[in-house]
Parts: C-alpha cells; structure tokens; sequence
C-alpha cells in the first residue's frame, strides 16, 4: 500500500468534515441574514407607516408644509397650499410663484430672509402678506428650519406656513380698544383740564368787558372836556365831573387789573393750546416705519394729558436727562408711558384713599450704554412676591372688576419687548412702592428682533 493510498481515507474524513462544518457556518449566516432581512423589512414597513402617519398629520392640519430649494423654487407643498391661496399645487412648484403672490412691499424683505437661511443654516419666522387667487391679502406666518447637507448650493428650507390674518385682525383691534379705553378714560379728566382755564377766561373777558362799559362812559366825558378846551370854553364843573366819574369807576383799579385779566386770559388759552397739542401729539396715527422720537417730549405730553388722572393722589417729579432720539414708533411709545403712570396713580390712589395726603410719582430718563432708560417710580404699596411673574400676562388684573381690563401691562411689554426689542422689568417692595424700567434700543431693534416684530 502506497503512502498516498494510506492517507486517503483520512483526507476523506477531514474534507467532509470540513464540508459539513461549511455548510453548517453557511446555514448559520443564511440564518442571519434572513433575520437581518426581516429586521430591516420590518423597520421599513415602520418607517413608512410613521412617515404615512406623520404626512397625515400634517398634511391634515391647516398649517401649509413647504419645501423649497437653494433657489427659493417651491419643491413641494402640502394640499393645504390649495386652500390658501386658491392655486392648484402645481403652480406651487412653477419657478418665481412665491415672488408674484408677495406683497411688493414684503417682497424683497422675505426673499431676503429665505436666501439668508439658506446661506447659514439658521432657523426663522417671517411674516409675509400673500395674494389669493382672487387678490385677497392674507397674512401668512413662515417657521423656516434648513435641512440637508452644509453646502448652501444643496440646502433645503423646510416650513410650515400658517395663516395668521384674523389673529392679526384680532391684536389689532385689541390694542386699538385698549387705547380707546385709555383715552376714553382720559376724555372726562382732558375736558376738566380745558374747562379750568377756559372758565377763568371767560371770567376775565367779562371783567373787561364791563371794564369797558366804565372806560367808554369816562372816555366819552374826557372827550367832551376836549371838545370845550377847543372851543376855548373849558369849565371848572367838567374837570370836577370827570373827577368823580373817576372815582366812580374806580379807575386805578381797572388801569391796574385790566392788563392783569388780559395775561389771565393768555396764559389760559395758552394752557387750552397746549392740552389739544398734547392731545394731537398723544393722538399721533401708528406708522409702520420707525421714526425718531425726543422720549423726554413724549413724556412730557402724555402727563399733560394724564393730569386729571393723578392730580388729586400724586405729585410728579420728572428728571429728564440728555437723551438722543429714539428710533421707535412714537404712537406706541405714548401708550406705554400712559399706562404706566395711570397704573402708577391708580397704585398710589389705592394707599391714599380717604386721607388727604398724596403720593409720588418719580419719572426719569438718562442714557445707558447703546439704549435710552426710562424709570417710572411710585409711592403705592407695591406688588406682592406671589403675583409678580404674573403682571404681564394678558387679562390678569389684580383691580375690581370694572376697573381694568389687565391688558395695559401686557400690551406695553409687546410693545417695548417684541416691537422694539427692549425690555421691561420691575423692582418692588411690598408697601413701599414699584419701579418699572423700560429700556429702548436708540438705534432701534436689531435685525433679528426686526425680523421676528
């Protein structure tokens, strides 16, 4: 027997128990791989029931989902888009579409904005005015997010688009009818303030007047007295005449009053001019663009009008630093002021009532580094600890019923906070007073709080 003949059998035995335990290795991973198969079925089958769920929800809300592209080309819109503006999602996708159902005002603005998000990635809201298809304007409120890779030139803006023009309606009107409120609160104290001076003006014109009556009658004799020094006829009884009708009418005291009621009746008109500036002033319509203010007139105004407000509870004490003008929106700011020296004497009226002493009102301005401060101090009792991260809110009132609306504190930190990018804080002590702080960028809000007013 040969040595390979020898080996055979053997060699045999190890390849087929090689082959068995191949075969067994190829089963086991046949194995895994069908489980990873089925793993990774069932994951697809989940995720396309989540995305089926997720497109449901959302394409069943009354938000608009949008894709667009890095060229601000809509790639997608949800079936919403249909309902919004009245186009049939193919238009959607037609190149410029967002540009032509713009607004022109809004137009460059917007586009701006989209073209930012896709150059840093940076999520945004931006508030757009769109045309429906039948030249409706509808204001639309945009929650962009960037998704994609971190080239700008394959980035994608994701949103959803919701119409927000009857909530818009709504804050208007809100704060039109806060401030009609306000000034129709203020109309009984405003037509007090113009009755005061106009009464002691019409005092004094009829103090004239029968000064007048007198003057005419003693005039007329002195020109009789002339008459007979011109003829050359003057009598020793005329002069005597003129002399008792002096007395009579008591001449120096109407050569000594007269011009007194006459500067009376000036300086009572010029009272009257001043209330209906400030009233004019107070008045002034709300713009859209911001205009440079002098805050210090602003203030000034605004406690002309709002006197009959504290006049019988509070002093004011104004200190009224250098202060540039403020980019602001100068309708707005009034109303602020207003409502913080109203609330301020309603506070101290509520400590003074039924004595006769009065509080103060402490109002100061001074410049603070990039913004102008506004500090409004009052003598009431205060805010107690347990409601004072609650003053803001919209409807919290803690006065009677019938006395406030609780919306003049939560308007004036919309105003200050979110249109112009301030801010609007408080420091008080229970029973001895509050101090608000407003303080107005004077360069006005940066571009990011612009963009989210």
């Amino acid at each position: 027997m040969t040595f390979v003949a020898f080996l055979a059998p053997a060699l045999a035995a190890s390849a087929a128990a090689l082959s068995a335990r191949a075969l067994t290795r190829t089963r086991a991973e046949l194995r895994e791989t069908s489980r990873r198969y089925e793993e990774l079925a069932r994951r697809a089958r989940a995720l396309e029931a989540s995305r089926d769920r997720y497109r449901a929800l959302v394409e069943s809300t009354q938000a608009v989902p949008w894709e667009m592209g890095p060229d601000l080309r809509f790639t997608y819109v949800g079936p919403q888009g249909e309902t919004l503006l009245g186009f049939p999602r193919e238009a959607w996708l037609e190149p410029g579409f967002l540009a032509e159902r713009l607004v022109p005002e809004d137009a460059r603005r917007v586009l701006d904005e989209l073209a930012r998000v896709v150059e840093t990635g940076e999520p945004t809201i931006v508030e757009s005015r769109l045309l429906t298809r039948d030249r409706r304007v509808l204001c639309v409120r945009h929650t962009v997010n960037a998704a994609g890779p971190s080239d700008p030139r394959r980035r994608r803006l994701l949103a959803l688009a919701a119409d927000v023009t009857d909530q818009k309606r709504l804050e208007t009107e809100l704060q039109q009818a806060q401030r009609l409120e306000s000034v129709g609160r203020l109309a009984a104290g405003v037509a007090h303030e113009i009755n005061t001076p106009v009464q002691f003006v019409s005092d004094s014109i009829h103090f004239v007047r029968d000064a007048w009556n007198d003057l005419d009658a003693l005039i007329g004799r002195y020109r009789a007295l002339r008459a007979a020094v011109d003829r050359g006829e003057a009598r020793a009884e005329l002069a005597a005449e003129l002399v008792r009708l002096e007395e009579e009418v008591d001449l120096d005291y109407l050569v000594t009053n007269v011009p007194k009621a006459i500067e009376r009746s000036m300086e009572g008109l010029g009272r009257v001019a001043a209330i209906v500036r400030s009233m004019k002033e107070f008045a002034h319509p709300d713009q859209t663009a911001m205009t440079r203010a002098d805050l210090n007139h602003c203030i000034t105004t605004t406690l002309t009008i709002a006197r009959n407000e504290y006049k019988y509870v509070a002093d004011v004490e104004t200190e009224l630093g250098e202060l540039p003008k403020v980019l602001c929106r100068v309708g707005e700011i009034n109303q602020v002021i207003l409502n913080m020296i109203v609330n301020a004497a309603h506070a101290i009226g509520d400590v003074v009532a039924g004595t006769t002493q009065k509080g103060r009102i402490s109002i100061k301005t001074r410049q603070e580094g990039p913004n102008a401060l506004i500090t409004i101090e009052d003598t009431g009792a205060g805010i107690p600890d347990g409601i004072r991260d609650r003053i803001f809110e919209p409807f919290f009132t803690t006065k009677p019923v019938g006395k406030g609306t609780g919306q003049g504190l939560a308007i004036a930190r919309s105003v200050v906070v979110e249109k112009h990018g301030g801010s609007l804080s408080l420091q008080s002590e229970p029973g001895h007073g509050t101090t608000f702080l407003i303080r107005l960028p004077i360069d006005g809000p940066s571009k990011e709080r612009a963009r989210a007013a």
